[in-house]
């Protein structure tokens, strides 16, 4: 990966709505040329999707929560299939240490929080936190320069 597919990282993330022709200006190169990197980057799974990111307030999400789970009662597959499904979970990462996940939820007001907890407590020990602030909601990734 080059300077140019750094720089091309950059402004997808800024916008990926930007047309090849956008990025050629930008980048001073032709637009086969960006779309041939464009192409690469994506067979190398450095672009994993093209996506839209929305506002969860603005879709009747007001409440976003961080809920760890611990002592799961069930396998792992079983409880990882529960949260596959489960719609009021946006992320799910299983981690190291005394805590088995970490899961971050949005929910539309406290009785779907409740609701969503009762749901969950069946699978094992869970800490909620409601998330007051986001000082960094979504941070731009470049690679670092091992990469």
């Amino acid at each position: 990966m080059d300077q140019i597919d750094v720089k091309l990282l950059e402004l997808l993330q800024n916008d990926s709505r930007m047309t090849i022709s956008e990025l050629s200006n930008q980048l001073a190169l032709s637009r086969p040329s960006i779309s041939e990197r464009l192409q690469r980057l994506q067979e190398q799974g450095v672009i994993e999707e093209f996506t839209a990111r929305i506002s969860l307030p603005a879709v009747g999400r007001e409440i976003l929560l961080i809920i760890l789970v611990s002592h799961v009662k069930v396998s792992l597959d079983e409880f990882e299939r529960f949260v596959q499904a489960e719609e009021d979970i946006i992320e799910c990462h299983r981690v190291t240490g005394e805590v088995s996940y970490f899961l971050k939820a949005a929910v539309s007001n406290m009785n779907g929080m409740r609701l969503l907890i009762d749901r969950l407590l069946s699978y094992g020990q869970i800490n909620t936190s409601t998330v007051l602030t986001s000082p960094v909601p979504y941070r731009k990734i470049l690679p670092t320069e091992e990469s």
